[in-house]
C-alpha cells in the first residue's frame, strides 16, 4: 500500500506508520492462514461441505427472517384487529355515559370521567389486564385527565397525537410506543380517538401492550433460529457424508495410481456393488492390469534389446579385432604397395577407426536407454579441460583453416562433475564448430556465477535454420546429407552429449541463424544435485544480440 505522489509530504510521512503496520498485519494474516488456504486447495470434501453450509445457511437465514418478520405482522396486525374492536366499543360506552351531561361544568361530570374510566378498565380481558385507559379533555382545562391504572403516560400520548386527536378534524389515530411503565420497558399499541358530547368532545385513549405479541414473536424468531441452525448443521453432516462417498473411491483411485507410478503394478481398487463407482473402480483396475502387461512386455523387450546388444557388441569385437590386426598389418606395409592398393589400405584404417567409435558410441547409447548410466562426479576444474579439448582439437582446426579463440576465466572453476563425460561432450561440440566453422574462428567461452557454469561454442558457419536448433539432438540426423564429414563423425555424439548434460542435471542447449553460425550452450551445477534456475551466459550471442538491437 503506497501513497500517492499527490499527497503532501506531511501526509505521506504520517501514513508510513500506517503502511508499516499494515505490511505486518498483511504478512501475520498470509503466515497464519496459510494452513486454511493449503487444506482448501487440497481438500474437495472440504469445500464441498463449506460451499453447502454457506449456501444452506444463506438460504434457510433469509426464509427463516421472512417467516419471523411475516409472523411478528400477523401477531400485530391480530393485537390490532382486537385493540381496534375493543376501542370501538369503549367510544360508544363512553359516548352513551356521557350524553347525559350537557354542560362540561357539570359537577358531577369529573366523578362521571372517573366512573366510566373505571368501567371501561374494569372490562377489559383478563389477558389484557395490565392495558392503560385515559380520557382527556384538551378543549376543557377544568376538567382534570383520568388515567387507569395511575401510570405516567406522557411517553405513550405524544402531543402530536394529542394534536391529531383533539384537533377540529381530530378522528382515530394510532401508534406504537415504547415506554417505561412501573420500571419495566414494555412495547404498547396506542389508540386515540374523540367521543363527541353535548359540550364538546373529550379524548379516550386505549393504551395495550404487546408483551404478549413480542414474546411470541420472539420465541417464534428462537424457534426459527434454532430449526435453522439444526437443518444448516444436518444439511452440513449431509454434505460431507455424501462427498465423502464419492470422494473416498477417488482418493484410492489417487493412492493405488502413486503406487502404481511407483513400480507396485500389481496394485488394484476394491471393487463394492454396481453403481458408478464401482463401473470407475472395474474400468481403473482394467486399466492398471493392461498397463501391467504393456509394461511388462516393454520390459521383456527391453531386456532382450539389451541383450541384443550386447551380445552383438561382444561377436563383433572378435572379429573387429582380427580385422584391426590385419589391417594395421596392411597398413604397416602401405608403401611397398602400388598407389591404388595404397590408398585403400589408408581408406580401410579410417573406416575402421570410425567403425570402432560408432560401436563405443551405440554401446554409449544403449547404455542411456538401459537407464544404467552412471555419474562419476568430482571435484574438478574444468579450465584444464576445456584448454585439453582445445589442444587435441588444433591439428584438425589448422587443416580446415580454423582458429580457435579461447574466453577462459582466470581463476580455477570448480565444479563438481564427471571430467571424463564433460570432455566429451567438449569435444563434440568444438569438434562440430570446427567441421562446419567455414574457415572462420571458433569461439570458447567460460562463465559462473557460483551456481552454474556456462561453456558456450560459437562458430560463424552455415548456421541452422528454423526449428533444426531442437532437431541438432537427435540420433543420426544431419543438416546437409549430402555433406561430406571432415572428422569421421558418428551421428550419434549430440545425443550423447545430451544425455551427458542431463546426467548432471544440466543443460545443452543450441542457437542458429542461417548464414550467422550457431552457438551451443553447456550449463553444469556447480554442485552434484542442484536445481539450474539460470545459466551465467546467454544461449544468444552477444554480437548477435547487439546486431538486433
Amino acid at each position: 500500500m503506497r501513497a500517492p505522489s499527490w499527497l503532501p509530504m506531511p501526509v505521506r510521512r504520517a501514513l508510513r506508520p500506517v503502511r508499516r503496520y499494515w505490511r505486518v498485519l498483511a504478512r501475520h494474516l498470509t503466515r497464519y492462514s496459510a494452513p486454511v488456504r493449503r487444506a482448501w486447495r487440497r481438500s474437495l470434501q472440504l469445500r464441498v461441505v463449506t460451499l453447502t453450509l454457506l449456501a444452506s445457511s444463506l438460504l434457510v437465514g433469509t426464509f427463516g427472517g421472512f417467516i419471523a418478520d411475516r409472523s411478528a405482522e400477523i401477531l400485530l396486525s391480530r393485537a390490532e384487529e382486537d385493540a381496534s374492536a375493543a376501542m370501538a366499543k369503549k367510544v360508544e360506552y363512553a359516548l352513551k355515559q356521557l350524553t347525559l351531561y350537557p354542560q362540561a361544568r357539570d359537577p358531577e361530570l369529573p366523578s362521571a370521567l372517573v366512573d366510566v374510566v373505571n368501567d371501561l378498565f374494569d372490562g377489559e380481558n383478563a389477558v389484557r389486564g395490565t392495558a392503560i385507559i385515559s380520557i382527556r379533555a384538551e378543549h376543557h382545562p377544568d376538567l382534570a385527565a383520568v388515567t387507569v391504572p395511575k401510570n405516567d403516560t406522557s411517553d405513550l400520548i405524544t402531543p402530536e397525537m394529542i394534536s391529531a386527536v383533539s384537533g377540529d378534524r381530530g378522528g382515530l389515530n394510532r401508534q406504537i410506543r415504547t415506554a417505561e411503565i412501573n420500571g419495566q420497558t414494555a412495547k404498547y399499541l396506542v389508540y386515540g380517538s374523540p367521543v363527541p358530547t353535548k359540550f364538546g368532545h373529550v379524548e379516550l385513549y386505549y393504551m395495550v401492550p404487546l408483551t404478549s405479541e413480542d414474546q411470541d414473536a420472539n420465541l417464534i424468531r428462537a424457534t426459527v433460529l434454532a430449526t435453522g441452525l439444526a437443518l444448516v448443521i444436518l444439511l452440513g453432516v449431509v454434505a460431507g457424508l455424501v462427498t465423502r462417498l464419492v470422494v473416498t473411491p477417488v482418493r484410492v483411485a489417487a493412492r493405488t495410481a502413486q503406487r502404481l507410478s511407483a513400480g507396485l503394478l500389481d496394485q488394484r481398487m476394491k471393487v463394492d456393488g454396481e453403481d458408478d463407482l464401482a463401473l470407475l473402480a472395474a474400468a481403473f483396475n482394467q486399466m492398471a492390469a493392461n498397463l501391467q502387461r504393456q509394461i511388462v512386455r516393454l520390459e521383456e523387450m527391453s531386456r532382450l534389446q539389451r541383450r541384443f546388444t550386447s551380445d552383438v557388441s561382444h561377436e563383433l569385437r572378435t572379429p573387429l579385432t582380427t580385422v584391426r590386426m590385419a589391417a594395421d598389418l596392411i597398413f604397416s606395409e602401405r608403401d611397398e604397395f602400388d598407389p591404388a592398393v595404397a590408398r585403400s589400405a589408408e581408406l580401410l584404417q579410417a573406416e575402421l577407426d570410425r567403425f570402432e567409435e560408432l560401436l563405443t558410441d551405440l554401446l554409449e547409447i544403449s547404455r542411456f536407454d538401459a537407464g544404467f548410466a552412471a555419474l562419476d562426479a568430482e571435484h574438478s576444474d574444468l579450465v584444464p579441460i576445456v584448454e585439453r579439448v582445445a589442444e587435441r582439437l588444433t591439428g584438425l582446426a589448422d587443416r580446415v583453416g580454423v582458429t580457435l579463440e579461447l574466453n577462459l576465466p582466470d581463476t580455477p572453476v570448480i565444479a563438481e562433475v564427471d571430467p571424463r563425460r564433460v570432455e566429451r561432450v567438449l569435444r563434440n561440440l568444438v569438434g562440430n564448430a570446427v567441421e562446419h566453422g567455414e574457415a572462420r574462428p571458433v569461439q570458447i567461452t567460460m562463465a559462473t556465477d557460483g551456481a552454474a557454469v556456462a561453456i558456450t561454442v560459437r562458430d560463424h558457419g552455415i548456421g541452422l535454420k528454423p526449428g533444426e536448433e531442437r532437431l541438432v539432438f537427435n540420433r543420426f540426423w544431419r543438416a546437409d546429407p549430402s555433406r561430406a564429414r571432415q572428422t569421421g563423425g558418428t551421428g550419434l555424439g549430440l545425443s550423447i552429449s545430451v544425455e551427458d548434460a542431463r546426467l548432471h542435471g544440466g543443460w545443452l542447449e543450441a542457437w542458429g541463424s542461417p548464414g550467422e553460425g550457431a552457438q551451443f550452450r553447456l550449463t553444469l551445477p556447480v554442485r552434484a544435485g542442484d536445481r539450474l534456475v539460470a545459466a551465467p551466459l546467454p544461449l544468444i550471442p552477444r554480437d548477435r544480440t547487439a546486431e538486433v538491437s
